[in-house]
């Protein structure tokens, strides 16, 4: 039995007792010892299955491929992508110059790197604008607190340089050698402060840059698509606010876009010579809207995509010669692509009547091929090139399930069920086909709801 010691505790007018908060203090001996003690109970009680447990694993284990692959995406003359091989927990993290067929460059072997840790996970990593450094964060702990490194990846040489307890959130600037990354409040964890790395300088002098006061927001940096421009972001469930930086001028100063207002939510990108706004002012299902980079109040906001009351603008993303929407209509996302020279544009077309679909990794500006990911309750999730201008779709990777998986053996339906007001619910059913439906079969039941 866990010991009691109360703990008064007072927020916003209101006092509480928490008998349990002592358990919070994670090198407190005590602490160690009674959760030493919880695993030695859990593991009796559970040795009678114990058996069963290594039988499920190897079942589950044999369903998915050792050796796999995440598909390729191209950045700046490169191709990325992750790879696993056989007998190996951890990733490695690889690239390719120019083409697939040119010699693999591996940037990180987080199985090399893991060896003496009990826990090892590699978290955000950013190859700078040279393509010549690699930060990466690196947590020992399972905790989210990471350390960030510096790897030359001409030479393969680690960099003295070593940023402890910080976040996972790296982003570059244009010179190839600054680095902007976020801190958190080590009670909660919540990123709060941004600051500036110079290659070669001291850590401990690292400049503050921003600081969110408010414990309600957390803060972090990226970098637009067009890498013209920093970005720091304050936000919080019902409101956001952003701060911009020319990326070539890393020792500037930020400047608020447009400063946060009560729930007022807005995302932020840049495409020649405007920002692009996602917002909900005045628009409950959110709208786009674009405004000169020089001229960034509402008064200048002018309307891209206009709200509709029956579909919500989810996501955006932007193209050389292409605008791309990611809404949602009736319960199913959509993807929606308008050409910048005008027109109406067109949407993916989707066969199945219940499906997910989403965009994907696309860093490239000057390109027409969109990458987006598609699953459904009997389509493993699925990853396809599209090119904008032909309306072509190109199959890049299936996930493989394994053991006899077979789609063609099931059925899908949308079906929708008025509630008590009238509002249509939608619901997603599959089904073995064969199966008798005259309301004698068991049914396995999952809700979402908020």
């Amino acid at each position: 039995m866990v010991k009691k010691i109360p703990m008064r505790l007072e927020r916003h007018g209101h006092a509480r007792s928490d008998d349990y908060y002592w358990l919070r203090e994670r090198e407190n001996p005590a602490v160690i010892a009674y959760l030493e003690a919880e695993n030695r109970h859990a593991a009796e009680e559970m040795a009678r299955t114990k058996a069963f447990e290594e039988r499920l694993f190897e079942e589950i284990k044999g369903r998915f491929k050792q050796t796999d692959m995440s598909v390729p995406y191209k950045r700046d003359g490169y191709f990325y992508y992750t790879r696993y091989e056989d007998g190996k927990e951890y990733p490695i993290y690889a690239r390719k110059r120019g083409s697939l067929d040119r010699p693999e460059e591996v940037m990180l072997d987080a199985n090399v790197l893991a060896e003496g840790h009990e826990f090892f996970s590699i978290g955000g990593w950013a190859v700078s604008s040279g393509q010549n450094l690699l930060a990466y964060a690196v947590d020992t702990q399972g905790r989210r607190i990471y350390t960030v490194h510096f790897k030359d990846l001409a030479t393969g040489q680690l960099l003295a340089d070593v940023i402890p307890e910080v976040t996972e959130n790296l982003t570059w600037a244009n010179d190839d050698k600054t680095l902007f990354y976020a801190k958190q409040d080590p009670a909660t964890l919540r990123a709060w402060r941004i600051y500036r790395h110079a290659l070669g300088a001291d850590p401990t002098e690292d400049r503050l840059v921003f600081e969110e006061i408010d414990e309600t927001f957390a803060s972090y940096v990226f970098k637009t698509k067009s890498k013209k421009f920093l970005m720091i972001v304050s936000s919080q469930t019902l409101s956001q606010e952003y701060r911009y930086l020319d990326a070539d001028d890393p020792l500037g100063e930020f400047e608020i876009f447009l400063p946060r207002e009560k729930e007022h939510e807005y995302s932020l990108d840049h495409f020649g010579d405007r920002f692009l706004i996602r917002t909900n002012e005045g628009a409950k299902n959110f709208k786009l809207m674009a405004t000169p980079v020089e001229l960034t109040g509402k008064e200048h906001w002018r309307e891209i995509v206009p709200h509709r009351p029956d579909v919500y603008l989810g996501d955006f993303d932007v193209f050389k010669d292409h605008l791309v929407l990611e809404e949602r209509k009736r319960g199913l996302t959509q993807i929606r692509v308008l050409p910048w020279a005008g027109g109406d544009g067109h949407y993916l077309e989707f066969a199945e009547p219940a499906y997910r679909a989403h965009l994907d990794m696309n860093p490239e500006l000057d390109t027409a091929v969109l990458r987006f990911e598609y699953t459904s309750l009997k389509t493993p999730l699925s990853i396809y090139d599209y090119d904008m201008n032909t309306r072509q779709r190109t199959l890049l990777k299936r996930e493989e399930v394994l053991g006899g998986f077979d789609p063609d053996n099931y059925a899908s339906e949308r079906l929708y069920a008025p509630s008590a007001d009238g509002t249509e619910i939608p619901l997603s059913v599959v089904y073995r086909k064969g199966v008798k439906r005259d309301g004698g079969n068991p049914l396995l039941l999952y809700g979402y709801g908020a």
